[in-house]
């Protein structure tokens, strides 16, 4: 499979501005970032701490940290983590903030809470949620580009359009209410969920997060002009979905065994 493709008939006046978005996608340096081989993160909590400002730089570069829905009670500022591998802890903190804050998180706590302090940092608990749902999981982001933050408005959901989006980011599942709901519908491996409104992406690596981010704002941008064009949009077959998705299944079932260990991911080589 050679870039993304998008199975759609266009309408008979035309779509050149969905055609040229969804050869942007086909551009996509996930699809290059992907066969790097041999990269390892370290694991040492001051270099996790750099890696969170060279991410979040990266990030903000490239217009991703916009906030379309904060969580009931948080701010509406985009929030970034990465888990510390081999430890109960992570680096959190918001786009705006120049340094992350460490995390230390009690199992014994329910769900979506951690010794933090008196005080929890705001946009915390859906972070820890995930970490605590899904252990392939190191790079977690609530928030998107600026098509990407409009994504509630056309449902949440974009079906399986393009080989790299269901290679890399899952079957997207339905929109996410509350809290209790995230870890069923993590369960699948999605790696791109709407979550109370807000865009929330996830990655195996910080850099496999970035990537997904890039890629998610991209398919956005090609599919809503598809669909606003009136034009029927149709994903692709089944078997191109069945064979991406389990290449990604078997990533992530290499990244639990190597959080499990105590180590970062390595990120997947080719296709």
């Amino acid at each position: 499979m050679n870039g993304d493709r998008m199975a759609m008939t266009a309408p008979a006046h035309g779509t050149p501005s969905t055609l040229a978005a969804a050869v942007a996608v086909a551009d996509d340096p996930a699809q290059t970032g992907a066969r790097r081989s041999g990269h390892v993160v370290s694991t040492s909590p001051s270099d996790l701490r750099v890696e969170w400002r060279a991410l979040r730089d990266r990030l903000s570069a490239k217009d991703l940290l916009r906030s379309a829905a904060p969580w009931p009670g948080t701010s509406s500022i985009a929030t970034l983590s990465l888990r510390i591998p081999g430890e109960q802890a992570l680096w959190f903190g918001e786009a705006t903030q120049a340094e992350p804050q460490r995390i230390e998180v009690d199992a014994t706590l329910p769900l979506g809470h951690a010794s933090a302090g008196p005080v929890a940092p705001r946009g915390l608990a859906p972070h820890l949620a995930v970490y605590a749902a899904r252990l392939d999981v190191c790079a977690v982001l609530i928030g998107a580009g600026p098509f990407g933050a409009q994504w509630a408005a056309m449902g949440g959901v974009i079906p399986g359009v393009f080989d790299e989006q269901v290679r890399h980011l899952g079957r997207m599942p339905a929109p996410v209410h509350a809290l209790r709901e995230l870890a069923p519908s993590l369960a699948a491996g999605a790696n791109v969920l709407l979550v109370e409104g807000g865009p929330m992406v996830l990655g195996m690596t910080p850099s496999r997060l970035a990537l997904n981010a890039e890629l998610f704002e991209k398919c956005v941008k090609a599919y809503l002009p598809a669909v606003a064009s009136g034009g029927p949009v149709r994903p692709l077959p089944w078997w191109v979905r069945w064979v991406a998705n389990g290449r990604l299944m078997k990533d992530e079932a290499r990244a639990r065994g190597e959080v499990g260990s105590g180590r970062m991911p390595v990120e997947a080589k080719g296709y």
